[in-house]
């Protein structure tokens, strides 16, 4: 009985997978995943799909089959009350729990995205179980029965028990066999995603929830491609600097831009911490496109030539859409970098747009 309610559980479970698969674009641009996010898992709220259960009731209080009664009776009385009935339908939601990994497979069937190779030497290591032997003893859930029946037959031939004719193997205390294990190193790729953002004055809270549920979006699925990986946060004005991820979704400022400092500020946190010949790094930059100056532009250019393509995996610059920034910055990115095999951009003017923009940057495997 418990087996058929887990299968009835499982196929539940693909109808939900279905229905978000469906509506993925929709559920990539709902704030609210990021908000329920946990430490493992994330709530989707799906639409009218309900989960068969079983509904107790109290016998004691009667209703059809029970007490006196005539055909054609009315089954219950209803309260009166005071209005007008409405007459929309009413829409049921129910929170279901999908794991990051889950998310990010159906992200990538969604979009199409395929693995990412990992570059440069293993780093570091993690531990694992690897069942690689046999014992006497050990707990039923690790019995090996093929070699718990060989043992058996082995022991009644030798005896003179095994009868051809009819051959019934009983399996004694002695004949049990268990899966044995031993924990190994195994080497992981890891890698670091460096966040930007500009937090000047052109960019108010409509940029940064933009900003807020692509960045999430991104680091599901590069997490899901490594076992190792770290994500450090740089903000900047005119000025650049390292911030935790809650001041970096958060932090609004009131100045000018000059992104430079923030592509110097990524070189030195690479330099300091993060060599290309260990780690796969991943460069990510928001913002409207304004900037102080053409000669400032110019400067992040060289910078992204010289030092951080050489060292990243991809670089990725997200251009989200604002009343009051000029937009120019991802014009000159096209204009120098336009066909550099490390180098995408993308535009994001409204939530709709961040389906296509994670396409973008990762439909090639970077």
């Amino acid at each position: 009985m418990v087996l058929k309610i887990e299968k009835d559980h499982q196929r539940f479970r693909q109808i939900v997978k279905g229905r978000i698969r469906d509506d993925l674009r929709k559920f990539l641009s709902k704030g609210e995943l990021i908000g329920k996010e946990g430490k493992h898992l994330i709530s989707i709220p799906v639409r009218s799909i309900d989960l068969p259960q079983f509904r107790y009731g109290d016998n004691s209080a009667g209703g059809v089959g029970a007490g006196d009664g005539k055909e054609g009776d009315v089954v219950g009385k209803g309260t009166k009350g005071k209005g007008q009935g409405g007459e929309d339908p009413g829409r049921h939601l129910m929170e279901v729990d999908l794991t990051l990994d889950e998310l990010a497979d159906l992200l990538a069937e969604e979009l199409k995205l395929p693995r990412i190779e990992p570059k440069g030497k293993h780093r570091i290591t993690t531990q694992r179980d690897k069942y690689s032997g046999i014992r006497t003893v050990g707990p039923n859930s690790l019995r090996h029965f093929k070699r718990s029946f060989k043992e058996a037959l082995k022991r009644t031939i030798m005896t003179g028990a095994y009868d051809p004719a009819n051959p019934v193997i009983i399996p004694q205390k002695k004949d049990l066999r268990y899966r044995s294990w031993k924990e190994v190193k195994s080497p992981q790729s890891n890698a670091v995603i460096v966040f930007m953002m500009d937090v000047s004055g052109s960019m108010g809270e409509e940029q940064k929830e933009l900003v807020r549920i692509e960045s999430f979006w991104i680091d599901t699925w590069l997490r899901k491609n490594y076992e190792g990986i770290e994500s450090r946060y740089i903000v900047h004005d005119v000025s650049a600097k390292e911030v935790d991820k809650h001041t970096f979704y958060h932090l609004r400022e009131d100045g000018g831009t000059k992104i430079s400092s923030a592509y110097k500020a990524c070189k030195q946190l690479l330099d300091a911490h993060y060599s290309p010949e260990e780690w796969n790094i991943y460069l990510f930059h928001f913002s409207d496109g304004d900037n102080s100056s053409e000669a400032d532009s110019r400067e992040c250019v060289k910078i992204l030539k010289d030092h951080l393509l050489p060292a990243a995996n991809l670089f990725g610059y997200c251009q989200v859409a604002s009343a009051y920034g000029s937009g120019n910055f991802i014009n000159v990115l096209h204009e120098h970098l336009r066909g550099h095999p490390k180098t995408l951009t993308s535009r994001v003017n409204s939530k709709d747009d961040i389906y296509d923009s994670i396409k973008t940057f990762f439909g090639k495997g970077h």
